[in-house]
């Protein structure tokens, strides 16, 4: 084999890249600062990365690859780090993305959400969203909160992860961390089994489907705090997302659970910063008040973002104006603000104030 895995897991490791993919036919690539970047000079073969699943994959994992076109799963390597494995058929060859799970959980303060976001997390019930893009953090995002609440509160909390990134250690609280495919069938039949387990707090690590959706917002209405992702920008957009992916007869009842159940809806987007050297997030927050409630029961939901711009003082903030305000800290490139954020032509204006959108001062 061309390649050491091994030498090109330390690589990642050493300059803390986020994720490195090995496709024959192309070097290996790593992700580095949110930009991809080869990370050797020799192609990849056939021969080389059907040597590196066969290294990475244990026997079950090589089966569902075999059978499936596919595997996911978590390893630790030489206990220097933590890594999410994507392994995969690629033109009838094998490929594998593999991400680096950081080895110390960020704080809330440290990711960048308001310090008014806690007082959610001391919720007894209901349901708080993490949404976003692939690679946008939303995992991170997620560990953070479970961390804040494992170090305050006596809870049992209950993660359901496919696979498991982030260990969380027992602190105030117990965590039962079970995983899908090995430790439970679906995320669907975990929640509904986990919630004969006494669970004060319930993490669904991707809510992909009709049932899992279901279960989480009925274990938000009966008396549990329930933390779930979509890959969704924005809150509007996802709760159109979870009501429509409901049955036309069943959407009405939906949009009332929604409506009583739902706390908090978290975008997030990963943008780098301006000398390429790292990435700051930016945040839409929504908290779902009296208001909003009443917005989602009456299916007028495209009043929202309103509502968000008006609510800053209970820590809610668009996601334009988040990038904005990374923008005029100096943080992120105007060119960055520009093709990340959702209006494109208000941002220029904001950008560029008095001058003509699309003008750039000289």
């Amino acid at each position: 084999m061309g390649y050491s895995l091994n030498k090109l897991l330390d690589l990642v490791i050493e300059e803390n890249a986020s994720d490195l993919h090995l496709i024959v036919g192309r070097e290996p690539v790593v992700r580095l600062h949110g930009r991809l970047m080869p990370a050797g000079s020799a192609l990849l073969t056939a021969a080389d990365t059907r040597a590196m699943v066969e290294q990475i994959c244990s026997e079950h994992k090589r089966k569902c690859f075999s059978e499936e076109g596919g595997a996911e799963f978590s390893f630790s390597y030489n206990g220097k780090a933590r890594f999410r494995v994507s392994v995969y058929k690629e033109r009838g060859n094998p490929a594998l993305a593999i991400r680096l799970i950081p080895s110390r959980i960020m704080s809330l303060d440290e990711i960048g959400l308001p310090s008014s976001f806690k007082k959610l997390l001391e919720r007894p019930r209901g349901l708080i969203l993490v949404t976003g893009p692939t690679g946008c953090g939303k995992t991170t995002t997620l560990a953070a909160m479970i961390d804040h609440i494992n170090t305050n509160f006596g809870h049992h909390i209950l993660t359901i992860e496919d696979p498991i990134e982030y260990y969380h250690h027992h602190k105030n609280s117990i965590i039962t961390q079970r995983q899908v495919g090995e430790d439970v069938g679906t995320f669907h039949e975990a929640i509904v089994k986990g919630l004969r387990q006494d669970p004060d707090v319930i993490m669904v690590g991707e809510m992909r489907d009709l049932e899992t959706m279901g279960a989480a917002i009925t274990a938000a209405e009966t008396g549990h705090l329930v933390f779930g992702t979509l890959h969704t920008i924005g809150a509007a957009t996802t709760i159109t997302r979870i009501i429509d992916a409901f049955p036309p007869d069943q959407q009405d009842q939906v949009r009332t659970q929604l409506s009583l159940s739902l706390v908090a809806v978290v975008t997030q987007q990963l943008l780098p910063n301006r000398d390429g050297t790292g990435r700051h997030a930016a945040f839409e927050i929504l908290v779902v008040t009296n208001a909003v409630s009443h917005l989602i029961r009456e299916n007028k939901i495209f009043r929202v973002d309103s509502v968000i711009q008006t609510g800053r003082q209970l820590g809610m903030t668009l996601l334009d104006d988040s990038i904005y305000e990374l923008y005029a800290a100096g943080k992120i490139s105007e060119e960055t603000a520009i093709l990340r954020a959702q209006d494109q032509d208000g941002m220029r204006k904001k950008i560029y104030g008095g001058f003509e959108a699309g003008r750039k001062r000289r």
